[in-house]
């Protein structure tokens, strides 16, 4: 009779209640753990981590971009070249930027960093490689 208090039964195999407990305690533990590393994530639209944040643009007028083709006999054909950004406001001069050239299925064809300049409204970027024919779209991002 003790045996039988000492173990559960189900479909046809016996498993021992320690095993059992030892499983769901160890659950709980592994829950506990994600669930506090999960609630220490804090999310600020300076830092990165998993969750989402709506942060102001340093500008409220819209961009606008474009490229000048140029051909390249090596490619052989037309490059998207360099690419031109106008419209920036002061409140975005100095700051990190990233433009992105797209193509089919919105897969990156090349892509340039720099800094936005202290004065003026545009700035520029050279792309060089980059088939003006495959472009379907321009990603322009500023940081800060």
């Amino acid at each position: 009779m003790k045996r039988a208090l000492a173990t559960l039964q189900q479909d046809g195999e016996t498993f021992p209640k320690k095993r059992l407990l030892v499983a769901l305690a160890a659950a709980a533990v592994v829950f506990g753990a994600v669930y506090a590393v999960a609630a220490s994530l804090n999310l600020t639209t300076d830092t990165l981590g998993a969750g989402t944040a709506t942060v102001a643009a340093c500008q409220s007028a819209t961009l606008t971009a474009s490229y000048a083709p140029s051909y390249s006999a090596a490619l052989p054909g037309y490059t998207a070249g360099t690419v031109t950004v106008s419209g920036l406001q002061a409140s975005c001069y100095g700051k990190n930027y990233r433009i992105t050239l797209s193509g089919a299925g919105n897969a990156s064809l090349g892509e340039v960093t720099g800094t936005t300049p202290t004065t003026g409204s545009s700035f520029s970027g050279a792309l060089p490689g980059s088939s003006a024919a495959a472009v379907t779209g321009i990603a322009v991002v500023i940081e800060g």
